[in-house]
């Protein structure tokens, strides 16, 4: 079914203002919950009697003159992994395999706090693992922007929900690329924090060391706006910490803005039509007199081995009692990613934590010493086709994974902030680039994009 895209300049501000102003935020959600019950590979769930009442609350608040905050009666539903009090958080696992929790999710309650009116509960990879959107219960999200590819993992759903206008934003989930990979697949904006900008209470882990909670969205500026909203310490994840509260609205950039572009084997497996495109931007960008320059980046590429060797260990602790008394409940790909790393020795895991280390130190020495933000690809390429990424846990599934995230899983090893929007719509399908800076620079890597989206936007 073919979900009707709500107009481009209905952005979450315009939406918000709209409910707020006429209190109709009943009468726009009721026919979003229709299509988004008819959206089966999409959501795995429509809270539709919950979405209604909130809605007829957020009417009577509106009447009253009070709005509930930046989203007051804009519909939003998320990845199935983030806890709702006396719901049954799902992970996009088998039948029965969920929990029901018994508080909600910080991430959630800011954005009910906001005005959110949450829809449901979206698809996902199963336990938040699989970068392609594969998932070995219950398919594939439609993915909206290119019929027939992939919708990208693990939060196929917020990528697929956004691109189809169903919802404007949606929260994902971010380990080794696992919000901008969606994102780029489904041709939308992805926000990546900075490791420990947002709470993880009440969040599925995967990966405690690389784990990150952020939106996935129609623009840049609606990506930020949700990103505002849910992030900054909640008094519980210790991991969580204090930092500049990100500024929900774009300033413009200051003069003499610096930007580096990788040369070397980095950028080996990138496709003719996204090295075009990647190179598209870096002349945007000098023409709007930024300062433009070559870096080696090659270092990126060899973290992949690293990045994976943490997740895989954290991953199995968290999974290890349930795979060994029942196997059988994974499926094939998650099953055999997961006996993997079980096996995996523990001085894999220290030798990875030094990488780590290692390359943090040299990305601020070599890199952000240089630069004020960095610019890479998302994907090598257009999202690729389903039919041709289906492998379940055959002997390809670890090149597959490495070759998809190769230019994301180093992002999340070093912890930094990053942000993937769209630069091209070509009939083959969308090509997105990242924009990454150092450690809590969101507000910087968000003006840069929202700038960048504008440039390559066609006149309206």
């Amino acid at each position: 079914m073919n979900a009707p895209r709500l107009s481009t300049a209905r952005t979450i501000d315009q939406i918000a203002a709209a409910r707020f102003a006429a209190a109709d935020a009943e009468a726009h959600v009721a026919p979003l919950l229709d299509i988004a019950e008819a959206e089966a590979t999409i959501f795995s769930r429509v809270e539709r009697a919950e979405a209604m009442e909130h809605a007829r609350r957020l009417d009577a608040l509106a009447r009253a003159g009070k709005s509930a905050g930046p989203l007051h009666g804009v519909p939003l539903a998320h990845k199935d992994m983030y806890d709702r009090a006396r719901q049954v958080t799902g992970y996009g696992a088998r039948e029965g395999a969920g929990k029901r929790a018994e508080v909600t999710s910080t991430v959630l309650a800011r954005l009910d706090a906001a005005g959110q009116v949450d829809m449901g509960r979206l698809r996902m990879s199963e336990y938040a693992m699989g970068p392609t959107g594969h998932n070995h219960h219950w398919g594939i999200p439609r993915n909206a922007a290119k019929p027939g590819a992939i919708s990208g993992g693990s939060s196929s759903g917020s990528g697929a929900a956004v691109a189809a206008g169903l919802v404007r934003a949606a929260l994902g989930s971010d380990t080794g690329g696992s919000i901008r990979l969606p994102a780029a697949c489904n041709g939308v904006v992805g926000f990546k924090p900075t490791q420990g900008r947002v709470p993880m209470t009440g969040v599925m882990p995967l990966a405690f060391s690389q784990d990150t909670v952020g939106p996935l969205a129609a623009t840049v500026a609606e990506a930020r706006l949700v990103l505002s909203v849910i992030s900054g310490p909640d008094g519980i994840d210790p991991a969580c910490k204090p930092a500049t509260p990100i500024r929900p609205r774009a300033q413009g950039l200051r003069d003499g803005l610096t930007v580096g572009f990788a040369k070397g084997t980095f950028l080996d497996i990138m496709s003719d039509s996204m090295g075009a495109a990647l190179e598209d931007v870096r002349v945007r960008m000098a023409n709007a007199a930024m300062v433009t320059t070559d870096l080696d980046l090659d270092l990126l590429g060899t973290l992949g081995e690293a990045a994976n060797a943490m997740a895989m260990s954290e991953a199995a602790a968290v999974h290890a009692d349930r795979i060994a008394l029942s196997p059988e409940s994974y499926g094939d790909q998650v099953r055999t990613r997961l006996a993997q790393a079980v096996a995996m020795p523990g001085f894999a895991y220290v030798r990875a934590r030094q990488v780590q280390k290692l390359a943090r130190k040299a990305m601020f020495d070599r890199v952000f010493s240089r630069v004020d933000v960095v610019v890479i690809p998302t994907l090598f390429d257009v999202p690729p086709m389903e039919a041709e990424l289906n492998i379940g846990g055959g002997q390809g599934i670890a090149a597959l994974i490495n070759r998809l995230v190769h230019f994301t899983r180093p992002i999340n090893l070093l912890g930094f902030p990053a942000i993937s929007l769209p630069v091209a719509r070509t009939p083959e399908g969308p090509l997105s680039v990242q924009i990454i800076g150092p450690d809590w620079s969101e507000d910087l890597i968000a003006d840069v994009a929202d700038w960048l989206e504008a440039a390559v936007s066609p006149p309206a």
